[in-house]
């Protein structure tokens, strides 16, 4: 089971640890719903080091990354930031990932923690003819300040001269000095920053933080607050037999300009003119009960589809679910 470098550091807290996607980590430190509420209503902290950091650089990296993702790279100069979907030449979601381009032809992926691996092998496998040297970022560790008082907690906390301009940072935006990678993005629909720093300043950082004010939080209220924000989860809400018109994820294939060849282009022309795609919704249920994964819908008993996530909203104080 693999540890990120602030496991000592929810032992301390008594964090409840789980088994996730290979990786020993905090379900939550006592209350899943109050720390989905501390998020929603202050400032929250998340581990969420066994994310993989993937730097991608050389000559070539534009035209490379212009072919393995379905949005346009090109639409992102330096300092921004592009959601995207890495696809199979079925169409079907490998991954779903963030881009940083991060300066010139140096970008930076951030990929899910269970699908590292066969990300890495996909990835390298299509850049055999593209001048890139491709890095997975095990020295690094990643931490997550989320909810209304994240830049109120953060900034204070930056070097010096990297506060100003993190203050100004805009969402889907990122700033990069020495040690110190912070971007404004987020999966809990709630304002705040991505840190991604060194695995040995790692601890003290997440210190400072809890210092200046936020509460650490775990999985479970990160799964909660981005289920009401209706972002999809990879694995649950799509994998490699769904495509991103299947999974409300059509915005982010970049259809312009049409000489783009990504992989998985000519699949998903084909499944938008000939297949009646499935609708990706969002449920509320208005009596008691809770709504849950894999659960059947039916209209007149017959199974018209299914929940892919679901779950209690805090916030809501009742049921939804993706389906």
């Amino acid at each position: 089971m693999l540890r990120t470098p602030l496991y000592q550091q929810h032992k301390t807290l008594n964090a409840r640890l789980v088994p996730f996607a290979g990786w020993e980590m905090p379900l939550h430190y006592g209350s899943q719903i109050e720390e989905h509420h501390i998020v929603r209503n202050n400032v929250g902290i998340f581990d969420v080091s066994h994310m993989a950091v993937v730097d991608i650089e050389g000559t070539d990296s534009k035209a490379f990354l212009q072919r393995l993702v379905a949005n346009d790279v090109a639409r992102i100069s330096p300092g921004r930031a592009l959601y995207t979907c890495m696809l199979q030449d079925q169409g079907g979601i490998l991954d779903d990932l963030i881009i940083y381009h991060v300066a010139n032809s140096w970008y930076r992926l951030v990929i899910n923690s269970g699908t590292t691996t066969k990300d890495l092998a996909w990835i390298k496998k299509q850049a055999t003819n593209y001048s890139v040297h491709i890095r997975h970022r095990t020295d690094l560790a990643m931490l997550a300040v989320q909810g209304p008082q994240a830049r109120t907690v953060l900034i204070p906390l930056l070097p010096q001269a990297l506060r100003e301009i993190v203050a100004e940072l805009k969402p889907f935006t990122a700033a990069i000095q020495d040690q110190w990678f912070v971007g404004r993005t987020g999966y809990t629909g709630e304002d705040g920053f991505e840190l991604i720093i060194s695995a040995a300043t790692a601890p003290q950082v997440w210190q400072n933080l809890i210092s200046a004010g936020a509460k650490p939080c775990g999985l479970g209220a990160r799964d909660t607050l981005r289920l009401e924000a209706g972002m999809n989860l990879y694995g649950t809400d799509m994998d490699e037999t769904i495509s991103p018109l299947e999974c409300g994820l059509a915005w982010t294939v970049a259809w312009e300009p049409l000489t783009r060849s990504f992989i998985g282009r000519t699949a998903l022309e084909n499944q938008r003119q000939t297949v009646e795609l499935p609708k990706f919704v969002g449920l509320v249920l208005d009596g008691r009960g809770v709504l849950r994964n894999h659960q059947p819908i039916l209209s007149n008993n017959q199974q018209v589809g299914i929940i892919t996530s679901g779950s209690f909203a805090p916030t809501l104080r009742r049921s939804i679910a993706l389906a």
